[in-house]
This record gives C-alpha cells, structure tokens and sequence, in this order.
C-alpha cells in the first residue's frame, strides 16, 4: 500500500514530466506540421516497410532511405507544380503591384456595375489589396518554414521506420488502458488517417483534373492554373471550389463572355460539385467511414491548430472525443454497459503482439 509521501513523490514527478512535455511542445510547435505529417507517413508506410523487411529481408536503412525518396519525389512534385503555375503570377504582381491592383479594382467596379450592386466598396477593396501586397512577401518568406517542416518530416520519419517495432511496443506498454481499448485507439487511428492522408488529396486530385477540364472546354483563360487552384481549395468541403468557379464565372459574366460564363456555370454545379460528393460518400466512407461532419468540424480545427497538416489530424482529433468516450465507458462502466469496445482489426489479430498504428 503507497504511503502518502510515495503518493507526493509521484504526483512531483508526474508534475515534473508534464511540465517537460509542454515546454518542449511549445518550443517545437513551429514544427508541429513536419512531426505531425512524418507520424501520418508512418500510418501509412509501415505494413509495407514491415513486409520488406520482415519477409523479402531488406535493411531497415535501405527500406527506409527508400520510402524518403518515394515521398520526397511524391510530395515535390506537386509542389514543383504548384511554383510553376503561381509564381510567375506572383512574381509578375511583385514587379507593379500599383497596376496589377489598379486593375482588380477596374475589374471589380466593372463588375459590380453591370450586376447593379455593391459587393466590396472601394474603402474595403484598397484596405484588402494593401493586406494583401503586404501579406505575399510573408507568404514568400514562409517557403522557408515549408522546406524546413518537409526535412523535418522526413528525417524523422526514417527513424521511425527504423525503429518502428520498438515505438510500438514502448507506447503499448507504457499506455494506462486495457489492450481491448488500446486495440482500438490504434485501430481508430490508423483507419482515420489512412481515409483523409489518401481519400483527402484523391478527392482534390480528382476534382482539379475534372474542373480544368471544364475550365478548357469553355475556353477559360489560363485553365490549368484554375483547375489547380480548384484542386488546392476541394481540400476543403461543401464550399472549397465554390471559392474559385464563383468569382471566375461572375467577371467572365462582367466581361460579356456570357455563353462560356454559363458554361462554367452549369459545368461547375453540375459536374464539379457532384463529383465532389460522390468521391467523399464513395471513397472515404470506403476507406474510414468518415462522416461528412467529422470531416467539416475536423478541417476548422484542424486548420486553427496543426495548419495544413490539420486536414488529417483535425478529424481524428474529432473522431478521438468519440473514441475516449467509448474507451471512457468501458474501463469504468463495465458492468453497466457491456461489450462496448469493439475488437481489434482482423489485421491485427493475425499479427499478434502489441497494438499497431
């Protein structure tokens, strides 16, 4: 039986271990994206990487190296696209920003004119342009954050291959729950993941590629940089393309491009916005069952807290108050509700061990 000074000493020592945490957390949470986005990689790598290495008898460090260079040639190529499409724009509104805003606001008053109100007037129009002069420079400066976080991931995540087993068995270890529960924490986990880090860009891909195809047909100036800014804004859902069509197909309205202007129009809701909800009841119910709720709250917080990494780790954190509440109910209300936990994944199972991500 623990006396009372074993019980100060442990409460001291938790204390102490706590306060760690959370100043280590808050000194590294700069880089909270690259940790955050080399732990999804590892959800994502490790029943191939453990098949490599534990039937075809690679390394770990070739196996390893080899994952980094699949998704250092995965993750740059999109955004190799992405500096190809934009930078010329932004380098072009950097050379004379006066006129490149002078005509947006040429544009918009023409715009506003023929539909006959005022969306934006022009105190609020001159006071977003000179956010928005002021915003690109730090938009720019902060590709140095990127590429650190992007190294960060990496390196990270080849140690965590390399060690994977290890990790794993530490964490069930030392994890205060019941294997039923820890089963399913890792089971929750992995499944949630694994449906927005793939079924999350799949869906965006899909979208860019079948918008731009819209934007060619009705001969949208510079379609390709429009599909992929339709592509970049699917992340997000029920209105992230909207953000783009909506105003492309209002000045295309402006500027007496009426035939293709309804083009768009009808292509946009029609098609773009139908594919945008099959893909999600199709794909990501198929590969997590995610509700479409769980997906639009965990996108919001997701954002607020872990930036664009937390378009994955959003909804888990969402789907994790339903998880703990079950994991809740059933280490402390056994009696009064029973076989409330489900069981482990049949993969997991078969695998035996200690629960894995």
């Amino acid at each position: 039986m623990p006396t009372f000074n074993d019980r100060i000493r442990q409460v001291l020592i938790l204390g102490i271990l706590l306060l760690l945490i959370l100043t280590v957390i808050k000194e590294l949470y700069i880089f909270m994206p690259g940790l955050l986005g080399a732990l999804t990689l590892y959800i994502l790598s490790r029943n191939n990487y453990f098949r490599l290495i534990y039937q075809r008898k690679w390394r770990k460090g070739w196996a390893a190296g080899m994952f980094i260079i699949y998704y250092l040639l995965l993750i740059g190529l999109p955004i190799f696209l992405a500096i190809t499409l934009i930078s010329p724009k932004i380098n072009t509104f950097l050379a004379n920003p006066t006129d490149m805003i002078d005509k947006a606001r040429t544009s918009l008053t023409t715009i506003q004119h023929k539909i006959g109100f005022t969306v934006i007037s022009d105190e609020s129009l001159s006071t977003g342009l000179n956010k928005l002069t002021n915003y690109i420079p730090s938009l720019l400066n902060s590709t140095a954050n990127l590429v650190t976080n992007l190294a960060i991931m990496l390196f990270v995540l080849y140690f965590m291959l390399r060690n994977g087993r290890e990790l794993e068995r530490y964490l069930n270890r030392i994890t205060p729950l019941k294997q039923d529960n820890i089963n399913k924490l890792a089971s929750e986990t992995k499944k949630l993941v694994r449906a927005n880090a793939l079924g999350i860009p799949l869906i965006s891909i899909i979208q860019g590629l079948i918008a731009a195809l819209g934007y060619f047909i009705f001969n949208v100036n510079e379609w390709g940089l429009w599909g992929f800014l339709t592509g970049v804004f699917a992340f997000f859902p029920v209105v992230g393309t909207m953000v783009v069509w909506v105003p492309l197909v209002i000045y295309m309205y402006a500027v007496g491009d009426t035939g293709n202007a309804t083009g768009v129009l009808l292509y946009s809701v029609v098609i773009t916005g139908n594919v945008d909800y099959v893909a999600r009841i199709t794909l990501l119910k198929r590969m997590g069952d995610v509700h479409p709720v769980i997906t639009i709250l965990g996108v919001i917080v997701g954002l607020g807290l872990f930036g664009f990494i937390g378009l994955v780790f959003g909804p888990l954190l969402i789907n994790y108050i339903m998880v703990v509440f079950d994991i809740y109910m059933n280490e402390f209300v056994t009696d009064k509700v029973p076989h409330l936990v489900e069981e482990a994944a049949p993969d997991e199972k078969k695998e035996g061990g200690p629960a894995k991500l």
